[in-house]
């Protein structure tokens, strides 16, 4: 694996990156409070098979510059750049929580670069049961996070215990998170600038729910995977429904076993599995012949070496 950094709109993201230039790809976006990091597990266990690219998301981690916008249409604009710019051919977007999001907002602004999609352990803004998942007293910081300046004054100098927090009672067992990758998930987000671009995601929800409640004139027949921790709470087959209902057509639902939200973390070896599976499943080389590179792979990955 390789870590390289590329130019996006004047942003600089950085990714890593592994397995064959020409291979059929996944595109892995992390969530919060993560980075790509998250994929650590997954990437070695897919990279004898596919190409594989997991940016930063942008102004966290290795990635520099703030986005006009923490909208996830804005972020999904911005990794459509990435996945060109890496020349990523027969394209499966797997994303994770925030990272999940953006993988819809692709699905809908730029369906031509998929062959397929997955979401993973996240409710949509918009989307069933987005209502449900607001009201529930323990999404208590969606509204927190989505208040101007508090969060980060709050939050800053303190982001391993706040993190902590999350990890601790969202996983299946809090031992699967270790010490290593809490560290480096707080260092990803130790610049001001770096927490803020986290908490915009949230304060972006209701623009992003009014763009993902206006259903598309004609279905989205792109395969969809969806898949939920065995922990998470909440019922996948609403999930699944709701993404039905928003448009996707071709959605299917699984359960990662031994996981809670932060299955990337906890049971990488698992997704992997599954998600090659799923890149099998749709026929990659043959299940979107629109998709065109916007530019050749470039032979030794497609980044400045960073």
């Amino acid at each position: 694996m390789q870590t390289s950094n590329i130019e996006i709109e004047g942003l600089s993201i950085a990714i890593r990156e592994a397995g064959p230039a020409e291979a059929p790809a996944f595109l892995l976006l992390h969530g919060w409070p993560q980075s790509s990091y998250a994929f650590e597990g997954v990437i070695g266990r897919l990279a004898a098979e596919y190409r594989v690219v997991a940016p930063d998301l942008p102004c966290i981690g290795g990635s520099q510059g703030m986005p006009e916008a923490g909208d996830k249409r804005t972020l999904a604009r911005l990794m459509r750049g990435v996945a060109e710019a890496c020349g990523l051919r027969h394209l499966l977007a797997a994303g994770h929580d925030v990272g999940g999001q953006i993988v819809f907002a692709l699905l809908r602004d730029h369906p031509e670069i998929l062959s397929g999609a997955a979401i993973m352990d996240v409710a949509v803004p918009g989307v069933a049961p987005w209502e449900e998942v607001i009201r529930n007293p323990r999404i208590w910081h969606f509204a927190f996070h989505a208040v101007p300046a508090l969060p980060e004054t709050l939050v800053s100098g303190h982001q391993s215990t706040y993190f902590d927090f999350f990890f601790n009672v969202l996983s299946k067992d809090r031992t699967s998170i270790p010490a290593q990758a809490r560290e480096i998930y707080a260092r990803a987000y130790s610049r001001p600038e770096s927490l803020q671009a986290g908490f915009d995601w949230y304060r972006a929800f209701p623009e992003d729910a009014k763009a993902n409640a206006a259903r598309p004139a004609t279905p989205t027949a792109i395969p969809v995977l969806y898949l939920r921790g065995s922990a998470e709470s909440g019922d996948i087959g609403d999930y699944v429904e709701g993404l039905r209902a928003a448009g996707l057509s071709n959605v299917e639902g699984d359960i990662i076993a031994d996981s809670g939200h932060f299955v990337p973390d906890e049971n990488p070896e698992a997704l992997a599995s599954r998600l090659a599976r799923f890149h099998r499943e749709i026929g990659a080389a043959s299940a979107n012949p629109t998709w065109r590179r916007a530019r050749p792979a470039p032979p030794s990955g497609c980044c400045i070496r960073g």
